[in-house]
């Protein structure tokens, strides 16, 4: 079961105001960059997210129907920020409770206690990739 709609809100309007400068920054943290859908806004996001050597893998905390996994199938893809450097990504993959293999295992207790059980794949796009 996602987390609350109501946390949702209130981490959209709180919480990543506070922690957008430095997720992008913070190892298991992200900051994706992505266009509204309808009205063609940039939107900053941050989110636990981890890079692979093709794609970053990130845990649906508040389920699938978020406003950045929409805004960024609809654009099939965006940016995204990590370690302090930028990538491109594609459209999102959704997976299951598979994904939960490739989370480090510091995290997959707290991924557990919040019941998450879908993760998105979104695959790295272009030259840059991490190293």
């Amino acid at each position: 079961m996602p987390l609350s709609r109501g946390l949702a809100k209130f981490n959209r309007v709180v919480t990543n105001r506070i922690s957008r400068p430095l997720a992008g920054w913070l190892p298991g943290f992200a900051v994706l960059v992505h266009r509204g859908r309808n009205s063609g806004a940039e939107y900053r996001t941050p989110l636990n997210a981890w890079l692979g050597d093709n794609d970053v893998i990130v845990a649906l905390t508040y389920g699938r129907d978020t406003d950045w996994l929409k805004n960024l199938t609809a654009a099939n893809g965006g940016e995204i920020i990590a370690g302090g450097k930028s990538y491109r990504v594609g459209a999102p993959q959704l997976i299951g409770s598979e994904g939960m293999s490739r989370m480090p295992a510091m995290a997959k207790p707290i991924l557990r206690s919040i019941d998450v059980d879908e993760f998105a794949l979104l695959p790295l796009i272009g030259p840059d990739r991490p190293t």
